[in-house]
């Protein structure tokens, strides 16, 4: 029965997130694995949890497999085995709340529950940053729709959601167990009031300067096209595609001009024709037309003689001075082999892992002295990232992406949502432009102002104000996880020292077994 209902919330918290969204579901949805984990011992709760956090994962991610096999030449097997490996791995994190839970309950059974949230919270950061990190369908991401609770993100981050849902649900389960209902009304307490506090918020004008226009190009290029396998006439028929979209976007008069990630294979620190030709078409039209133009580029340097390729978001100027973001944190497996030692083996049955260097620090760049931050498709998804960008100085934040593998799954939606975080957190408007969308204007508040359809070729056009004020989150960071990992930690040592006094006193020193 304990797994039965472990599968019930793995179902139901799957259901929270695109293409379901049935993001109400959060606010129940762990409370089957709550009361599945009572009265567990460690290794039972550690089980149970695995169980519903693997059917979690396993429906989340079910757009994983088809990458590997379709680009990278892996028979469905063996795809399915790395989905079903980096599931597992992903399970971990429910099983090591519920193995915490378990831990403290033994000697705390009520306290807990209390402590939940804080465990819940603890796991979540700890898989931000596990190995490389991969905090894909945090509990709180479910909620980006709800936009009087979303505000709490400039506070406490996309964790301080995670945790009000985890603590109305443990506290609900509290109550039920302990036959009494103060915990529960406390919980809910908190709840609304950090609604009217969102509420309250959402009435706020943010201080700001200007507005000034933008356009974002989505240029619908498809995943399947290899660059060194298509003719010079292919690519400049889509190069010519981006360069009529970013026209026209300026004919309706916007002057910052964001291309997608790897769109067009665009190298301005290269020497072959192809690359020369096509960079001198777009310094001719950003000196013709004035405009400025955010570019997603490969570049190479060359270091103690060995040629480095670097992920880049290339700022062109009227003037043709340009600056460059080169992505710090790259996709393991896909641009680049982590622990090599370890995984050497898989580079030798895919052609798919590149072998990106990763850049060293953020950059800004800056449109008519207002600068912002460019973190890259997968870099969007890291919290701490992304707030040093603002943390350095971005007035405003531009991702670009190329979710075109993933084609019309629910990963680019799932995506677009956690960008749509980075831009509540930060208090700062994002503009995101993907190969084959979901392409986006986001405002401070998380209100999507543009959005693209999947598959499409078109662009957005829309105005934005620069903002210099910090939200708290962007200023201080990530102090709840930490205050939540130390707590939680608190409470493992007061249970095995109750425990340690229990066994003390059923076993007198002495005494004779």
């Amino acid at each position: 029965m304990s797994f039965l209902l472990a599968i019930v919330s793995g179902v139901l918290t799957a259901l929270c997130f695109p293409k379901f969204d049935l993001f109400f579901l959060a606010w129940i949805c762990l409370i089957p694995l709550l009361f599945s984990l009572l009265k567990k011992t460690p290794g039972q709760a550690f089980r149970i949890g695995f169980v519903g956090g693997f059917v979690y994962y396993a429906v989340l991610l079910y757009w994983i497999p088809y990458v590997p096999a379709h680009y990278g030449g892996l028979s469905p097997v063996l795809s399915g085995l790395i989905y079903l490996v980096l599931v597992a791995f992903m399970a971990l994190s429910w099983a090591g709340f519920a193995y915490v839970l378990g831990r403290v309950g033994i000697s705390f059974p009520r306290g807990a529950l209390v402590a939940a949230p804080l465990i819940w919270i603890s796991w979540e950061y700890i898989f931000t940053y596990l190995f490389t990190g991969f905090p894909w369908g945090l509990l709180g991401y479910s909620q980006v729709r709800n936009l009087p609770f979303l505000q709490l993100a400039s506070v406490t981050g996309v964790y301080g959601l995670s945790f009000a849902l985890v603590l109305l649900q443990s506290l609900f389960v509290l109550s039920i167990v302990a036959r009494k209902r103060p915990p529960f009304f406390f919980g809910l307490s908190v709840v609304l009031f950090l609604h009217a506090a969102g509420l309250m918020s959402l009435k706020a004008p943010l201080p700001s300067g200007e507005p000034f226009p933008v356009a974002v190009i989505q240029g619908n290029v498809s995943s399947d096209i290899y660059w060194d396998r298509i003719s010079s006439e292919e690519i400049g028929k889509l190069f010519d595609r981006h360069l009529k979209l970013s026209r026209r976007a300026a004919a309706d008069g916007a002057g910052l001009i964001i291309w997608p990630e790897f769109s067009v294979p665009l190298c301005f620190s290269c020497t072959e024709p192809l690359y020369i030709y096509l960079k001198e078409i777009l310094c001719d039209f950003v000196r013709m037309t004035g405009r400025t133009l955010l570019l997603g580029t490969n570049e190479t340097v060359v270091e103690k003689g060995d040629s480095l390729y670097l992920n880049t978001a290339l700022c062109l100027h009227p003037d043709l001075s340009m600056t460059q973001y080169h992505k710090m944190h790259l996709v393991p497996f896909g641009e680049y082999t982590p622990y090599k030692k370890v995984f050497s083996f898989i580079e030798k049955v895919t052609h798919a892992i590149g072998a990106v260097t990763p850049g060293r620090s953020q950059v800004l760049h800056s449109y008519e002295g207002k600068k912002f931050g460019t973190p890259i498709c997968y870099e969007i998804i890291f919290p701490g990232l992304v707030r040093k960008f603002t943390k350095k100085g971005a007035q405003f934040l531009v991702t670009i992406t190329n979710d075109g593998w993933y084609g019309e799954s629910a990963s680019p939606q799932q995506h677009f949502l956690i960008a749509v975080f980075r831009a509540v957190e930060n208090r700062r408007y994002l503009l995101r432009a993907a190969t084959t969308g979901i392409s986006g204007i986001v405002d401070p508040y998380g209100r999507v102002l543009a959005r693209t359809r999947l598959m499409t070729e078109t662009y957005l056009s829309g105005r934005i104000r620069p903002i210099e004020k910090l939200s708290f989150y962007a200023r201080h960071g990530d102090i709840l996880p930490y205050l939540s990992l130390t707590l939680s930690g608190l409470f493992i040592i007061l249970a095995l020292i109750k425990r340690k006094n229990e066994r003390k006193k059923s076993h007198p020193r002495g005494q004779a077994d």
